[in-house]
């Protein structure tokens, strides 16, 4: 299992737009993905359901943890981080 943590820098968090584009690519990866907020301590949420992204409720500033386990997840923690923070092109 591997992690690591970054901050959500887009404007409007993790929005339905954004959230669809991380669900998008978790799901390419076989590997068991989740994402949680830091900053409120909250459990792990399956990254691959949007709907317990959105849920989460994690806007603009907020520190998350995201972590995979599986045979590819080093390459599905790199491009989940480069995603968060490229700012999910907005």
């Amino acid at each position: 299992m591997v992690s690591k943590q970054t901050s959500i820098i887009n404007a409007t968090g993790l929005h339905a737009r954004p959230a669809s584009v991380f669900v998008t690519e978790a799901k390419k990866y076989e590997s068991t993905v989740t994402i949680k907020d830091v900053d409120k301590g909250s459990a792990p949420v399956n990254a691959k359901s949007i709907m317990m992204i959105l849920a989460a409720g994690m806007g603009s500033g907020t520190k998350v943890e995201i972590a995979c386990d599986g045979p590819d997840e080093q390459a599905a923690l790199d491009a989940l981080v480069a995603l968060v923070d490229s700012g999910f092109g907005e």
